[in-house]
Order: C-alpha cells, then sequence, then structure tokens
C-alpha cells in the first residue's frame, strides 16, 4: 500500500467510526492489508491534520476542518460560475449538482461573519451576520472561491 493509499485508508476509517487509539487505528489498516509502525502513523496522522478531540466519553481522533477546507479548495474554484449579493444576502451560483459540495466549502470555513447557507442545486444562500458586513463578506468569499486565496478572519 502506497503513503497515499494508506493515508486515505486513514481518513476512511476516521470518517466511519470513532477511534480512540492509535493501536485501534493500526489494527483496523491491518485488517485492510496496511501494516504500519507507530511512528509512521504518528507521521501520516499530523500530515492529515488529525487531532484528538475530547468528548464526554473519553475521546477520538478526528481529521480537522483546515484538512476539509484545503481538500474542498480545488473542487469549488471549478463548481462557481458567479458570486452577488444586495444589501443582506449572498448568492453563490454553480454549475449544476455542485451548490451541496460549494456550501459545506463555505460552512467549513466557520467564518465569523457567517450564521449559515442553504443549497439548492446550482444556487447557495449565504447569510451574513450583519448587514453592515455584507459587501466585506463578499469579497472574502470571491477571495476563497474564486481566486483560491484564504483570508485571515
Amino acid at each position: 500500500m502506497t503513503k497515499r493509499e494508506r493515508q486515505f485508508a486513514i481518513k476512511e476509517i476516521l470518517a466511519a467510526e470513532p477511534v480512540t487509539s492509535q493501536g485501534t487505528l493500526r489494527s483496523r489498516l491491518a485488517r485492510r492489508g496496511c501494516r504500519v509502525t507507530q511512528a509512521t502513523l504518528s507521521r501520516d496522522l499530523a500530515e492529515l491534520g488529525v487531532a484528538w478531540v475530547a468528548t464526554t466519553n473519553g475521546g477520538h481522533y478526528t481529521i480537522q476542518p483546515e484538512e476539509e477546507v484545503r481538500s474542498l479548495r480545488p473542487l469549488v474554484g471549478i463548481e462557481v460560475t458567479a458570486i452577488v449579493s444586495n444589501e443582506s444576502l449572498i448568492l453563490i451560483h454553480t454549475v449544476p449538482g455542485a451548490a451541496g459540495t460549494v456550501a459545506e466549502y463555505v460552512d467549513v470555513l466557520r467564518h465569523p461573519e457567517i450564521l449559515g447557507t442553504v443549497a439548492g442545486d446550482n444556487t447557495v444562500l449565504v447569510i451574513p451576520r450583519s448587514l453592515r458586513r455584507t459587501r466585506a463578506l463578499l469579497a472574502i468569499l470571491r477571495d476563497h472561491l474564486i481566486a483560491g486565496r484564504k483570508d485571515s478572519r
């Protein structure tokens, strides 16, 4: 199994079930035919942006949102066809069927100026936190979605 395949398997395992230890993750990988050392697994987890999240039941490993943002960025730039706004709302137009992916990308940004999104088939409604910041948020979204740059919040 190549490094890329191994890291993809790690992401699949972490998405499918809560994994509470590296030992458990190593055994899940072994079931898929991938024997890995603890040192290699630690490096993979760091490269993938995996973190330990404490919960009321102990805790588990999870992929951090920033990794999701990086992985979605190349996709959403291709799918966005236009971004428009009025004084209170922002609409992102996409190719047919892509609005859900674009809305997920915007949601994963967890930008403090965004209350939420609503996705249709080819349109995403972005609801700004403040009417006064709609223009600034529009510029930020254009940078993220069209230019592919990251803002500094």
